[in-house]
């Protein structure tokens, strides 16, 4: 696997992805009280940090896409 995140795309993907699996747990705002969308966006949460944390993403693979300066 090749790098294909830069440094302010991983952050931003922390960010996010942290904001996103913390928002239900904290039912900030309410729209979480709905167990599916609490799991989606938790779900959504973890896949963001993780591709943050290997600095790889397949969706920008396929497209043929890279944040990264190499």
């Amino acid at each position: 696997m090749t790098a294909n995140l830069g440094n302010f795309d991983r952050a931003v993907r922390v960010f996010i992805g942290l904001a996103l699996f913390m928002a239900p747990l904290l039912n900030q705002p309410a729209i979480w009280s709905s167990a599916g969308l609490a799991y989606a966006s938790m779900g959504v949460g973890i896949v963001l940090a993780l591709t943050a944390l290997v600095r790889f993403c397949p969706l920008y693979r396929i497209l043929g896409i890279s944040s990264c300066k190499i």
